[in-house]
């Protein structure tokens, strides 16, 4: 898929799903001071931001070390991005466990909330991809955390404006969009690699 800027940037930003994790962070961030909350979430998303910004410069050695094809990364990531976007369609049943002590340091909110294996896969891909766009690939990685950071940090207020039903059926659309925008990876690599085989 030839993504551009403006693509890249709407396609990270659906993956690393920032209404979706309102209630992660909510829930994380509950026996926190609520005046430290807004730090916690900026120091939470820049751990993540480095990170993915790092896999963006060792991306191509990571494929050859791992000795992986453009094509398996696309086909993986589009599996990777349609189990996601299910679970934001359909959200497993909330398990109930122990309630979170103390300030979370970079588990579970920095990783997997915000940089999981998707995020990850989806940098790796744009790189292999388009190389010569590192620049745009970095800028549409900085507007994604500046949205995450953003929604993150205003979450509670987002949540008693909004309510919860329609941050609900934002994250169902969300999911919804990413799923076609994962079969379309996939169809993608599928043709292409019928191609080769009709080459070879």
């Amino acid at each position: 898929m030839n993504y551009t800027f403006v693509s890249a940037t709407i396609l990270l930003i659906l993956i690393t799903d920032p209404i979706g994790n309102i209630p992660i962070f909510a829930n994380a961030l509950k026996n926190v001071a609520p005046e430290r909350r807004a730090r916690v979430i900026l120091r939470e998303i820049l751990i993540a931001f480095v990170l993915l910004l790092s896999f963006m410069f060792i991306g191509d050695s990571f494929l050859r070390v791992m000795n992986l094809s453009e094509l398996s990364l696309q086909i993986g990531g589009g599996v990777i991005l349609f189990l996601i976007a299910l679970r934001m369609i359909f959200p497993p049943p909330k398990v109930e466990g122990a309630e979170p002590q103390g300030e979370p340091l970079i588990v579970p909110l920095a990783i997997p909330a915000i940089a999981g294996p998707s995020a990850l896969a989806t940098v790796l891909l744009l790189v292999s991809q388009a190389p010569e766009k590192r620049l745009e690939w970095i800028a549409a990685l900085c507007v994604t955390m500046t949205v995450s950071a953003v929604v993150l940090v205003l979450a509670e207020r987002i949540q008693r404006v909004a309510g919860d039903r329609f941050v609900v059926a934002l994250e169902r659309l969300m999911g919804l969009v990413l799923v076609a925008v994962s079969i379309e990876m996939l169809l993608r690599g599928v043709r292409t690699f019928a191609k080769q085989l009709a080459g070879a």
